[in-house]
């Protein structure tokens, strides 16, 4: 067998019917979901108050959730599209499940809003537009922004990863027969391999990467600036665009790393997915961990600096007070473990990787909501900060917890129908590697 007929044989084969263990994932999950389910129609017949909201704090966990997802969705595109456009070529290992987590990440981070509602089936009004009862735009508000930057992104990506996946879907459609082999010729769009074909999807990809990069920067600061743009202490920062865009790539980059590394395995991928890019991501790890650690600093000198004392009481109520146990744990996962990562044999131990990116993710959830619950607990009315501690009750973490199923539970349909590494690049960085070598030994 030819090398190319080997990687598009070992790409296929991840598709072939899924054993127990599949099985077992896709039950757990589902089950999961739906107790979370049975949580949100207790809060939906009991209303909000069976959450943990009080007086002062009504964003809480779901709105936490809300950015950490959209955190994690905007890393995605950006990793595979920046990495395209640098032509990184050991990109094609993480780029497909890059761009997958963004669409799914999206997917849950829109429900939040919407879970958060009291009355969610007129969810609808959230949607600018002109109607009949007389509500108009407010393009004055940061929560307009992010539905036209959620939305747009949401395009973007879903077609970014869709372009991607055509000559995939062409070649599947080779190797099924039935309704699978309809599906994916339908969804192939008539792809024959064509010269022609090959030259308009590089455009239209290079294009979308193009597109999407910038768009990745911009929806990012938009969410920031939902907390910029008030006067909530803590909240009214102008660093908060860049350290939101810094806080996205690096929870997104411990994303890929919690997903990449037992999908290769369970897949038997370790030829395409191996040490050395997981390597590459780690490394990255640690660049995007020390400007999350240098935005944190640059907070306390700012609180600090201005004098302001409603800012420096939320700062120190954030180091010492309530929160504290959480923000430390926070600075230790997102500041300390990374730095695991500068030697080697920890970058380079796939067990150690994917506990430090598990310890990431723990760390970037908790600095949302250290930053949502701290500031809200401790604004400018000290009369009800006695009362202001917010604990979240079961709805809510039921309803977390089921954001991780639903989440993961679209990751699991789609590697099993899709290939999760895009075969027409493997074959060309695999051409491009033989080239060189051809070169180094003079043939």
């Amino acid at each position: 067998m030819t090398p190319y007929g080997r990687i598009h044989a070992d790409v296929l084969r991840t598709l072939a019917p899924p054993g127990r263990g599949y099985y077992t994932a896709l039950a757990f999950v589902g089950a999961v979901l739906a107790w979370a389910l049975y949580a949100w129609s207790v809060q939906l017949a009991r209303g909000l108050g069976v959450a943990g909201f009080h007086r002062g704090v009504f964003w809480a966990v779901y709105i936490t959730n809300f950015v950490f997802w959209i955190g994690i969705a905007h890393s995605g595109t950006l990793i595979s599209a920046i990495l395209y456009l640098f032509r990184a070529r050991w990109r094609a290992a993480i780029s497909r499940t890059s761009e997958a987590m963004t669409v799914f990440a999206v997917m849950t981070a829109g429900l939040f809003p919407i879970i958060h509602l009291g009355r969610p089936w007129y969810f609808y009004w959230l949607i600018p537009y002109p109607n009949q009862r007389g509500l108009w735009v407010n393009f004055r508000s940061p929560l307009i922004w992010d539905v036209f930057a959620v939305g747009t992104y949401f395009t973007v990506s879903a077609v970014f990863l869709y372009v991607g996946l055509i000559p995939d879907l062409a070649a599947v459609r080779e190797r099924t027969t039935g309704w699978r082999r309809r599906m994916y010729r339908l969804l192939s769009l008539g792809w024959q391999g064509t010269q022609e074909e090959w030259r308009h999807y590089r455009s239209a990809y290079l294009f979308l990467a193009a597109l999407a990069t910038p768009l990745v920067v911009s929806v990012h600061s938009v969410v920031s600036w939902d907390f910029a743009m008030a006067l909530v202490p803590g909240w009214h920062s102008t660093i908060f665009a860049p350290y939101f865009v810094a806080g996205a790539i690096f929870s997104g980059l411990a994303m890929v790393l919690t997903l990449t590394i037992p999908l290769r395995r369970l897949l038997g991928l370790e030829a395409y997915i191996t040490d050395r890019h997981l390597e590459n991501v780690a490394k990255l790890i640690v660049v995007t961990s020390l400007i999350v650690t240098y935005a944190y600093a640059c907070e306390f000198f700012m609180a600090w600096y201005s004098g302001n004392a409603f800012e420096q009481a939320v700062f120190r109520e954030r180091a010492l007070g309530t929160y504290a146990p959480l923000f430390w744990m926070m600075v230790f996962c997102n500041s300390v473990v990374p730095l695991t990562l500068l030697a080697r044999r920890v970058r380079t131990n796939v067990r150690a990787l994917w506990a430090v990116a598990l310890l990431v993710n723990v760390g970037m959830w908790l600095e949302r909501f250290v930053i949502i619950t701290g500031s809200l607990s401790f604004d400018y009315e000290p009369w009800y900060w006695a009362d202001a501690v917010y604990r979240p009750r079961w709805v809510e973490y039921s309803i977390t917890a089921g954001s991780f199923a639903w989440f993961l539970l679209w990751f699991l349909l789609f590697v099993r129908h899709f290939p999760a590494v895009p075969m027409a690049e493997v074959k060309e960085s695999a051409s491009i590697l033989g080239r060189s070598a051809d070169r180094q030994m003079g043939r």
